[in-house]
Formats: structure tokens, sequence, C-alpha cells
């Protein structure tokens, strides 16, 4: 069975196409959670208004069906708690310089 360490690091390879860093290093994952062969994630975006959400969506669906015994992946948006940039991980501030 997958883990979700196995999923969190298949969604390090899905960029936040604006930024260019990826989603978990943003804190844009809020939960992952496996069941058998299905994947639940919880995620929220910089902004309720992000014109790439879709695409960033299909993203994420498409990398963790990579995962051998995946054959479900569902995403579920989150607005609260509202993302901000204190989410994010100390490599992801150095690469946009805030730190």
């Amino acid at each position: 069975m997958v883990t979700e360490k196995q999923v969190l690091s298949k969604l390090k390879e899905v960029l936040d196409p604006e930024i260019g860093i990826n989603i978990v290093g943003l804190g844009l994952i809020y939960e992952v959670k496996v069941d058998k062969a299905r994947v639940n994630i919880k995620m929220t975006f910089t902004t309720p208004a992000c014109p790439l959400l879709g695409y960033i969506v299909n993203n994420v669906q498409s990398k963790v069906r990579e995962l051998k015994g995946v054959s479900d992946v569902q995403v579920q948006f989150v607005w609260e708690p509202r993302w901000t940039p204190e989410r994010m991980s100390k490599d992801a501030k150095k690469q946009l310089g805030l730190q």
C-alpha cells in the first residue's frame, strides 16, 4: 500500500507554474490520507482566484496516480485557514528571497 510519505514525495514534483516552487514547499498541502488504492488530498492555493487551479489539480492527480497501487485521487479545496507565506518551507522562502 502507498504511504502518505510517498504521496508527499510525488507532490513535490508538482510546481506552481507562476512561482516555480513545488506545492509542498509552498505549504499548499494541508492533508494527505491513503485508504487502500484511494488517496484523499486537502489543499489550498495562494488565492481562491488562482487562474491555474485546474491545471495544478490535474498535475496533482496525474503525479499521484503514477504511484503503484493508486487508482483514485480525490482533491478537496480548503480555504480556511487561509494560506499565508508563513506556511512555506524554509527552502521555498529562501528561493523567493523571503529569508
